[in-house]
């Protein structure tokens, strides 16, 4: 990762001829320290080439197997199309999300770079809010448009076998909340990354928690107590509201789901804001 430019970042939230950096300029200083690193070009790169490239092929792939009979349960299937669209992608593509987030944080402690932000904002809290929200916005926008690309191009390509449009039910809603889903996620690697303050490690664990975890949660009692314990992971009730059929362990909907995840995001978040304030840079 090349941090020539990030180095020099500081300049903008640095206090002016004594007087304190106001929001704006760390606002500013927190974009031009994103754009100026090659993670975050790399990691986007990566996350639209998975998302939109892995979204088209096994849409395609799976419209081919049902077209030439290889599918057994066509039916099944064919049954949430849009969800076949936008979680086959989805999978893989959050990952770099994930990634970016964790490195937009520990990055600036691998380089020192967070020292030089935090000696022109003594109270420290700004300088996580502003990063906050320059990187939300970043991701925001970013996969909003990789969600929409997605959807129009795998709804061309299964539309031989399937007609899926944003104006059926909760269509639009999937499309949108996928772009939400991974703003949020983002934040929740970034906060990790906040309590961490190392990359591997961090990276480590939101993987985990994606994949691994997650995921394992499902076997637990899945008609029972496991059922709610899994819709309660943050990664699995945020994932809630990318699909237009319901899981069938869901306890939540789809916006309560949201909900959650947010919390969580939200509660690590204040953590690493109070461990900014206690810890050495």
């Amino acid at each position: 990762m090349s941090v020539t430019g990030a180095t020099a970042q500081a300049s903008p939230a640095v206090a002016d001829q004594g007087h304190p950096a106001g929001f704006g300029h760390l606002l500013l200083s927190e974009w031009t320290k994103i754009r100026s690193v090659q993670s975050t070009i790399w990691s986007l790169i990566t996350y639209v080439v998975l998302t939109i490239g892995l979204s088209a092929l096994l849409t395609w792939a799976t419209v081919h197997a049902v077209q030439t009979g290889r599918a057994p349960r066509r039916a099944e299937v064919l049954a949430d199309p849009s969800g076949l669209i936008l979680h086959t992608g989805l999978l893989l593509g959050q990952l770099a999300i994930a990634v970016l987030g964790v490195l937009v944080m520990t990055t600036e402690y691998s380089t020192g770079v967070i020292r030089a932000s935090l000696l022109a904002v003594p109270t420290r809290l700004p300088v996580l809010i502003a990063k906050c929200v320059v990187f939300a916005a970043l991701i925001f926008v970013v996969s909003e448009i990789v969600s929409f690309c997605s959807f129009f191009i795998g709804a061309a390509i299964v539309h031989p076998e399937a007609v899926v449009v944003l104006s059926q039910p909760d269509v639009t809603r999937a499309v949108i909340g996928t772009g939400l889903y991974l703003t949020v996620l983002g934040l929740f690697a970034l906060a990790i990354g906040a309590l961490i303050r190392h990359t591997a490690g961090g990276i480590a664990i939101v993987i985990g928690l994606v994949l691994v975890v997650g995921p394992l949660l499902g076997l637990l009692d899945p008609y029972g107590w496991g059922k709610h314990v899994h819709s309660w992971f943050p990664t699995t009730a945020g994932g809630f509201i990318t699909s237009v059929q319901p899981e069938d362990f869901q306890t939540l909907s789809p916006w309560q789901g949201f909900g959650v995840f947010c919390g969580w995001t939200a509660l690590l978040l204040v953590i690493g804001g109070y461990l900014l304030r206690r810890r050495d840079a």
